[in-house]
């Protein structure tokens, strides 16, 4: 039914006036090295006026992004840092994603740190506007040497989730015809008019409804459901689970939910 709804959403609207190179251009960023002998490098994607592109949990109606790094030499690892969301809106249903650019920070680690890095990334997204388009970049850069600091970069760390020593969750779970109720207690001060939680599993395949949540005091209490493939109650990872609560300007993110 997911795939449907995405797939009905990149073909609505008439035939498109724009190609990917009108809407989406995309660059790697080399950045630095830092004391740990890890590279801070960036995707950096530029879209047109008022179009968006997809965080990782994008909302029911949003792409989520997809990088292959295989074509990559020396590289061992890598970690996203990304930077909060907008909670947007696409045919009146909610997605939460970037307006006119994206800088996404990306902490490699090399193998063999003594070698340089060729950082090769093949991207799948979704960028939006009146329409969806599927677009596909293919990007690459040397990581070799210190390097420099990013602006754009150190920017974008900045504007990552809001670390919060007295928040926590905890989290009811009953199961249901088709899966998982959660229910999350959520300790956290009140992050402005606007507050959407995003919960999201170790497993992708989990499919998980748009959250409904309410204050009771100090506590934001917030409720969703987890389906898996197979649509049946399944052992859930709490562990494994992030809680992201999402502001107009910043976030707050959690990682763990266990058991009130």
């Amino acid at each position: 039914m997911m795939k449907t709804l995405i797939l009905s959403l990149l073909l609505a609207g008439p035939a498109f006036a724009e190609s990917q190179d009108d809407v989406v251009q995309g660059q790697l960023l080399s950045g630095w090295r830092m004391a740990d002998g890890h590279y801070m490098a960036a995707v950096d994607l530029k879209l047109a006026p008022e179009w968006k592109t997809y965080w990782r949990a994008p909302g029911d109606a949003g792409i989520p992004p997809v990088f292959d790094w295989s074509g990559s030499t020396n590289l061992k690892s890598v970690q996203f840092h990304w930077p909060s969301p907008k909670v947007l809106t696409l045919n009146g249903m909610m997605t939460i994603g970037y307006l006119d650019r994206l800088v996404l920070p990306v902490e490699v680690v090399a193998v063999d740190p003594s070698k340089p890095v060729l950082l090769a990334v093949k991207m799948d997204l979704g960028v939006c506007h009146t329409v969806c388009m599927p677009a596909h970049l293919t990007l690459s850069e040397d990581l070799n040497g210190p390097g420099a600091k990013d602006d754009l970069i150190s920017a974008a760390l900045k504007a990552g989730p809001v670390q919060s020593r007295s928040a926590e969750a905890r989290c009811k779970v009953e199961p249901i015809a088709d899966g998982l109720r959660l229910t999350a207690r959520i300790n956290v001060p009140v992050q402005g008019k606007a507050e959407t939680v995003v919960f999201e599993t170790p497993d992708p395949s989990i499919w998980v409804s748009e959250s409904k949540s309410h204050r009771e005091g100090a506590v934001l209490v917030s409720e969703t459901d987890l389906v898996p493939p197979n649509g049946a109650p399944f052992a859930l990872d709490r562990g494994g689970v992030t809680v992201t609560v999402l502001a107009p300007d910043h976030s707050v993110e959690l990682h763990g939910c266990p058991a009130p």
